[in-house]
């Protein structure tokens, strides 16, 4: 049952198991929560690389994870093995975005730019910390800038061209650039 173009998307990842029925508690890496729904099916890529069919039996929001029930996984020892999963479809069964919306996951490879100068080439998109993700930016010299990928700082994102256009805050790269041999002498690096 192997998807024939083979490309998919994670949505979420498998934190931990949840409970004692086999559920887990999954991270979204999606900004369309209600994107999950009772009787869904979705791709488990497991971290041996081994990928298989789930299907969604429940679901519920606990604290910041969204918690899943998938049909015939009804043990914490059933469950274990998903931990760390990917929770994918194939990118041919993704919705349809609004206009203006664009899939994160679509941005790998896009050049950023600030304004007129070139920044470097998104590498990767990771979520966590803040409210919004963090783009992975390659930059000259080997340096990698993690930018914000908020509202307030995008112009505009252009996937035919592989461009997203930012207006980013005076300083924010500077905080990602390495230490000078004054400043690491300084800080007693």
């Amino acid at each position: 049952m192997e998807n024939a173009g083979g490309e998919f998307i994670t949505l979420a990842v498998v934190i931990k198991t949840q409970g004692r029925r086999g559920e887990v508690a999954v991270e979204l890496h999606t900004d369309v929560p209600d994107r999950f729904r009772e009787g869904m099916l979705l791709w488990a890529l497991l971290k041996s690389g081994e990928r298989r069919a789930v299907q969604i039996e429940d679901l519920w929001p606990h604290k910041s994870f969204l918690v899943l029930k998938f049909e015939g996984i009804e043990t914490i020892s059933d469950a274990e093995p998903l931990a760390g999963a990917e929770l994918q479809l194939p990118k041919s069964d993704r919705g349809e975005l609004q206009p203006g919306w664009t899939y994160l996951s679509d941005l790998i490879g896009c050049q950023v730019f600030d304004g007129e100068r070139e920044i470097g080439p998104i590498e990767d998109v990771q979520f966590g910390a803040g409210e919004a993700p963090l783009l992975v930016v390659g930059g000259a010299a080997k340096l990698r800038y993690e930018i914000p990928f908020a509202e307030a700082y995008l112009e505009k994102v252009d996937l035919d061209r592989k461009q997203v256009r930012m207006r980013l805050p005076e300083g924010l790269l500077e905080v990602n650039a390495p230490l000078i041999e004054k400043e690491k002498r300084q800080s007693g690096r």
